[in-house]
């Protein structure tokens, strides 16, 4: 899951390799997600639509696999 977070922000982002995902388990895995302070508009999107997608994406993948996932995008 880490893999398809760091994937799908390096995409959006103008500064890939700024990109870095950590992950904290636990009963519910929290990713924290963050980039380059210029880049962070990109990965939250208008209205935060383009955070939400990326949500969504990983709480699709975390329901296959059979558990919780959260993603969190730090400043």
């Amino acid at each position: 899951m880490r893999d398809l977070i760091e994937y799908a922000a390096r995409c959006l982002v103008d500064e890939p390799e700024a990109v870095e995902v950590e992950e904290r388990p636990g009963a519910s895995t929290v990713y924290e997600l963050s980039v380059a302070p210029g880049d962070l508009g990109k990965v939250i999107g208008r209205q935060g639509r383009t955070a939400k997608a990326l949500r969504t994406l990983l709480a699709a993948r975390a329901e296959v696999e059979g558990k919780r996932a959260t993603l969190e995008i730090l400043d």
